[in-house]
């Protein structure tokens, strides 16, 4: 059961007790990202990320807080999205409030030491190399620009070579002090606990004093870029494209029924473009459409790892794919199978406390609700075939298609 409490400084708080669970996880989410930044400051929120971990108050430095969930076995990390950067420790249950310590120290007392500062900007800039490097990685950043265009939902959150060279210590702290701050901040604690007992551990280590958020959440514009086909040229031994459209927000209500367009379409296994693009025609090794949805936009879109030779061809099966299922939509079969899957795969997941707290937090965060796995399986079950097959029609629009590409083509090679 999953419980909620809202302080007085507006800080909201998830307890969800696991019966029997060994371990639990805290994690602190924060509303931040490129949805916060402007081009001069894109990629801040990132490395901010990683300056948490260089010392504060209690623990002064990356040793010693490393050391401290090490020396008990523990996990923890942190990432950041466009919308919201989080921050967990994942420990035997015995160890909770080393996690909540560990946890607030980092947030609430961070020095960013301008020597730690310095030499942080090494360690990001060979991020940076490596998503470079690293194609799977690079295309989805390359896709979402190509269709977002210039503004902050179209950048990635690592940001620009320059921000990473030229931040400064003032500008964490004024960053920090605009957005982490309790009315855009959410924590959640799973485990085996007592609710009580987890909330007042939860409220002795965050006492945040109250303040407001003051950086601007940058809306979603509709792009005005004309360009449908992005090549990066680049030496590879595959290529790697992906092909879609803008799409829902995570505030639509028909966003289950794109979920279930998806998960048949290229969802799995037995999906129509595993089966059809990479099986029958032995056209790429990966193959995958999913949406990805955000406060007030999304996208729609197939992502695959194909044969250099053969990229055109891989295109073209694609396109005919979502034409397909435009046209005639998908089948009751395959929409009750996707039920099953999502229903299915939202189960297994939610087994573990990490999941579960991610699960809980962005919902609180980005939704403001939170709704429980009964409650999203009957949304899914809710969703019938037409509004399926409708919203198929609707979002798949092929004179709409984006086509993001990496491999070794010019702009003239490929033909969407």
């Amino acid at each position: 059961m999953t419980n909620q409490k809202t302080l007085e400084n507006k800080l909201r708080l998830l307890v969800h007790s696991i019966d029997q669970s060994q371990s639990c996880t805290a994690l602190v989410l924060v509303g931040a990202g490129s949805r916060y930044e402007t081009l001069d400051i894109n990629g801040i929120s990132h490395f901010l990320e990683h300056m948490f971990f260089k010392g504060a108050k209690k623990y002064k430095n990356t040793k010693e807080v490393s050391e401290a969930i090490d020396t008990i076995g523990g996990e923890f990390n942190a990432f950041t999205g466009k919308e919201y950067a989080g921050y967990y420790v994942k420990v035997a249950k015995e160890h909770a409030e080393k996690a909540l310590d560990v946890l607030s120290d980092m947030l609430l007392h961070a020095k960013f030491d301008p020597k730690e500062i310095d030499k942080e900007r090494g360690v990001i800039l060979e991020e940076y190399n490596m998503y470079q490097d690293t194609p799977m990685y690079q295309i989805g950043w390359d896709f979402e620009k190509l269709i977002f265009g210039d503004q902050p939902i179209g950048r990635d959150q690592i940001g620009t070579k320059k921000l990473i060279n030229s931040v400064t210590q003032k500008q964490f702290q004024d960053y920090q002090k605009q957005l982490y701050t309790p009315d855009n901040t959410v924590i959640a604690l799973v485990g085996d606990f007592e609710n009580e007992k987890a909330f007042s551990l939860i409220e002795k280590y965050f006492q945040m004093p109250t303040s407001k958020k003051s950086l601007e959440f940058k809306a979603y514009k509709q792009a005005t870029n004309q360009q449908k086909l992005h090549i990066l040229k680049k030496q590879t031994e595959q290529a790697h494209l992906v092909m879609g459209f803008n799409s829902l927000s995570n505030k639509d209500p028909q966003k289950w029924a794109l979920k279930l367009l998806a998960t048949a379409l290229g969802g799995n296994m037995s999906s129509r473009m595993f089966l059809n693009v990479r099986e029958a025609e032995g056209l790429c090794y990966y193959i995958h459409t999913d949406s990805d949805m955000y406060s007030d936009c999304g996208t729609f879109a197939t992502r695959a790892g194909v044969d250099v030779t053969r990229a055109q061809d891989a295109i073209d099966a694609i396109k005919k794919q979502y034409k397909q299922v435009a046209q005639e939509g998908i089948s009751q079969a395959e929409l009750d199978k996707s039920k099953s899957y999502l229903k299915g795969k939202m189960q297994l997941k939610l087994e573990d406390s990490e999941s579960y707290a991610h699960f809980l937090a962005r919902q609180s965060l980005i939704l403001n609700e939170v709704q429980t796995p009964d409650q999203i399986k009957k949304e899914i079950d809710k969703v019938n075939l037409n509004q399926v097959n409708k919203l198929a029609k609707q979002i798949i629009d092929l004179e709409q298609l984006y086509v993001s590409v990496i491999g070794p083509y010019t702009q003239s090679e490929l033909k969407i």
